[in-house]
């Protein structure tokens, strides 16, 4: 009863880290992770965003350098809100494995290597704000994420007892190519992250070419400078033009050589394998990556419209998570 209890709250913070994920993608994207100038409350308040009258008034004289818009610190306090959920959420299950760890089928390292996690999360997402979208922790922020997501997916996968004896035979060779495509995906996905924390997606605002070049005029050294220092803000973004087109041109390759990998990689689950769930897995990943690639031509040619923006964050951490179920898959044991 306790271990289906445990992964039914497994499930319920998977589902929630991927909700939180998204949003926070949108918040990002709609220009409010600074909605609110202050951690944990906004503009000093817990349980709501100052919105008459009076409470903008002395708000306002608490941060003039930060006036209030309603609108925007509502989206990041929900934000705030679904992530202090799943930090609950991560915090019971960490107890219940403290609890049951003597049962042999409990897992009790990976729940209390989640709330650390969680943990320095939290602290990530207090930076985002005190050092005004610092690009280095906005990215972090997202990795942390979507590793959170990873990790909770393996912990949901591993209610599945044992494995099939195709994938622990058969197919052995594939778990390093898997897992070389997890760390090309992850690899892709930080890039995705100072992509957008450094306002580089419109840096080429045309497809294939890039300001109608194929090879314009980039900075890479300003481009990928990790630290600029403290004290000053990152809202809108700080580089110049140049910078910001060797970020954008650098993402677009890494996208072609993680897609021409993971494309390959789908080919020798679906063609080359006969284990069924595998085939399944690798259907996934292909229809996943043509989805993704086509969000992410839909980005510059459209002119980076919010729902597919958002769209293009979420399905990164769909693929995500079809590449650490097919990880999952071929570490598995087979059964006695």
């Amino acid at each position: 009863m306790q271990t289906t209890i445990f992964y039914r709250l497994a499930w319920a913070a998977l589902v929630l880290t991927f909700v939180v994920v998204v949003l926070g993608a949108y918040v990002r994207l709609s220009h409010a992770g600074l909605g609110c100038p202050d951690w944990p409350g906004c503009y000093g308040r817990l349980l709501d965003v100052p919105d008459r009258a009076d409470q903008i008034a002395v708000a306002n004289a608490a941060y003039p350098q930060r006036p209030v818009e309603p609108a925007k610190a509502w989206k990041e306090m929900i934000h705030r809100y679904c992530a202090g959920s799943l930090g609950l959420l991560v915090l019971a299950l960490a107890v219940l494995a403290w609890r049951n760890r003597r049962q042999p089928d409990q897992p009790v390292a990976l729940p209390l290597a989640l709330l650390g996690l969680i943990l320095f999360q939290s602290l990530l997402g207090m930076w985002t704000v005190t050092w005004q979208l610092k690009p280095l922790v906005v990215m972090a922020h997202l990795l942390g994420g979507l590793t959170t997501l990873g990790l909770l997916a393996w912990l949901v996968l591993g209610q599945r007892q044992g494995g099939s004896a195709g994938v622990a035979s058969e197919n052995r060779a594939l778990r390093h190519y898997a897992l070389l495509g997890l760390v090309l995906l992850a690899g892709q996905i930080a890039l995705g992250g100072w992509t957008s924390a450094n306002y580089a997606a419109l840096a080429c605002p045309d497809f294939p070419t890039c300001q109608s070049q194929w090879w314009p005029p980039m900075d890479f050294r300003e481009a990928f400078t990790p630290w600029r220092g403290l004290g000053r803000s990152y809202e809108g973004g700080v580089l110049a033009n140049d910078a910001r087109v060797a970020i954008h041109v650098m993402h677009r390759i890494a996208a072609l050589v993680v897609a021409a990998y993971l494309s390959w990689l789908a080919w020798r689950l679906v063609a080359a394998t006969r284990d069924p769930t595998l085939r399944r897995a690798g259907g996934a990943v292909a229809v996943l990556l043509l989805i993704q690639l086509g969000l992410g031509i839909a980005n510059v040619v459209l002119h980076l419209p919010l729902p597919v923006a958002v769209a293009h964050t979420g399905g990164a951490a769909l693929l995500l998570l079809s590449l650490v179920t097919i990880n999952h898959l071929l570490q598995s044991e087979p059964t006695a």
